[in-house]
This record gives structure tokens, C-alpha cells and sequence, in this order.
């Protein structure tokens, strides 16, 4: 059966997105259209492209992290040098490289621009701070002065993954000036209303990396750090969780993935695998019971 779908955003954790979606081919479901946030976009792209699901969990499994990780050289001993990083570059590492290597994977399968895809195929979010809105690509894109058709696929997923302070933010100048946009997580790190705007032609499938809405974990804030973690995820979480009812909640693979941070580049291959199996058996459990 064809059927839509959204990803959460998650950083690392999206290798319990590759498990979800590995009981979910096993299960006959197929995706027409995908729509994702920073991580959630990776995965969505790499399906949009053709890409099954073990093809994607070898193509992540083989990414080196430590290449992702393309600080700018320096003279300055990088302890230091960080921290200008972050003054000036606003984000520790380029992220080049991670586009790059959405490129090269989606080139392989005759995807450059989204003139390469049929229209709403894919769609992505990320964050404009410069005019303080939620961007939608490649649509929004004509709000710029920019043509969709002639966008990269891989400079959308860059922008919709650009951790903040973590990457650098993307710079996307246009007649009216720089623009300066970030993770699509900030303000929305779950776009499942995406498919809310579009006449329901299919059942729409929601994955996200996080328990239930309504059993939301309490934020423990005992010092600065703590406040800003908890503050983030707040701000991450507040539009979504406004957002999903109970109604749409019945259309959700939730998949709690506490315990493992974001950015958490090193995992060993035991925890991938453990993630991926977490994945698995969630969609399992929820679309054994799934009413479409």
C-alpha cells in the first residue's frame, strides 16, 4: 500500500528512523511522499532517492562521524579556538561535509535539484532567524526570489540540519540580503501538519524520535546548562506538541530515545544496532495495530 511520511529530527539517533522504516517495507507500506526535519530530512531524501532500507543503514554505517566533524584550521589550538568559532562562524564545525556526502549518495541516484523529483515528493524545514520564520523547501524558495527547480537537494538538508552553534548556519543571500538560517528543529522538529495543507490522497505515517506526546519527560533544571537544555527542547517541541491530537497521534510510530544525546557522534557499533532494533520493534508494535 503507497502511504505518506514524516521524520523527526533526532541528529544520530536516526538510526531508529532506518529500523522504523525497515518494518515498514517489510510490511508492504511504501512511501510517495516524505517530508523531515534535520535528521528526519537525511532519511526522507535517501528514500525520496530510491534507497531501501539496509542500503541507507550501510550508507550511515560506513560515514566516518569524525569527517563530519570539519572544524575550520586555525594556528589557534582548537580549545581556544572554538570559542572565536563560535563568535564569529557561529557553529564549531562548517558542515560541509555533510553536504557533500548527501551530494555524492543522491547524485548516484540522478538527484541534484528538486526539478529532479515530481513536486512535493520531498519537503524539508528549516529556520530563517534572519526574518524569524519556518521555512518549507523548496517552496518557500519563491519568497526569496529563488526558483525551487534550480535549488540542491543537498543544500536543503544542510540548511534543515544546522545544529545550532554545533554547525555553522547557512548564508543565503538574495536581492533582499543574507539570510541566515539554521536547524528546521528549532521551530519545528516534527512537520507532520506538512501533509494537513494537502488533500489526503493517501494514509499519512508520522515517525518521531521521542515517547508519547502526553507522557512528555519533566526537564530536570538545576544549573545554567541544564536551563539551556531544557529551554531548547522546549522551544524544539513546543510547536509540534501544540499541534498533534490525539486524533493524529494515532498515525504516530513514537520511539523513545532517551539517553543518547543528539550530537553524539561516536556511538559504537552496538548502539546503532541497538537503535535500529529499537526502531524496528516500535513500528512493529504500532503498525500490527494500525488502523489505515
Amino acid at each position: 500500500m503507497k502511504i505518506d511520511g514524516v521524520f523527526s529530527g533526532g541528529g544520530i539517533k536516526a538510526f531508529a528512523l532506518i529500523g522504523a522504516y525497515e518494518e515498514i517495507e517489510k510490511q508492504g507500506l511504501e512511501f510517495v511522499r516524505v517530508a523531515g526535519t534535520s535528521a528526519g530530512s537525511i532519511v526522507g531524501a535517501l528514500i525520496a532517492a530510491g534507497y531501501t532500507s539496509k542500503e541507507i543503514y550501510q550508507l550511515i554505517g560506513e560515514l566516518d562521524p569524525q569527517k563530519l566533524l570539519d572544524a575550520r584550521k586555525t594556528l589557534i589550538p582548537f580549545k581556544f579556538a572554538k570559542w572565536l568559532l563560535l563568535y564569529w562562524r557561529l557553529g564549531l564545525y562548517k558542515g560541509d561535509e555533510l553536504e557533500n556526502w548527501i551530494k555524492e549518495k543522491l547524485e548516484l541516484k540522478g538527484l541534484r535539484t528538486f526539478a529532479d523529483l515530481p513536486p512535493k515528493v520531498l519537503r524539508v524545514v528549516a529556520s530563517d532567524l534572519t526574518n524569524g520564520q519556518m521555512v518549507v523547501l523548496p517552496e518557500d524558495l519563491e519568497k526569496y526570489g529563488i526558483s525551487p527547480n534550480s535549488f540542491s537537494i543537498a543544500s536543503a538538508i544542510r540548511m534543515s540540519c544546522s545544529i545550532p552553534y554545533f554547525f555553522e548556519p547557512v548564508r543565503m543571500r538574495t536581492a533582499g540580503g543574507m539570510n541566515i538560517l539554521v536547524d528546521g528543529g528549532v521551530l519545528s522538529n516534527f512537520p507532520m501538519w506538512l501533509f494537513d495543507k494537502d488533500k489526503k490522497s493517501r494514509p499519512v505515517l508520522g515517525i518521531k524520535l521521542s515517547a508519547n506526546e502526553y507522557e512528555h519527560r519533566k526537564h530536570k533544571i538545576n544549573n545554567g546548562i541544564e536551563l539551556f537544555g531544557a529551554l531548547f527542547e522546549t522551544m524544539k517541541d513546543a510547536h509540534d506538541s501544540r499541534y498533534i491530537s490525539k486524533r493524529h497521534a494515532e498515525n504516530i510510530i513514537f520511539i523513545p530515545t532517551e539517553g543518547i544525546l543528539t550530537t553524539e557522534f561516536h556511538l559504537t557499533e552496538e548502539k546503532k544496532k541497538a537503535l535500529v532494533h529499537l526502531g524496528r520493534e516500535h513500528a512493529r508494535q504500532f503498525l500490527n495495530r494500525w488502523s489505515y
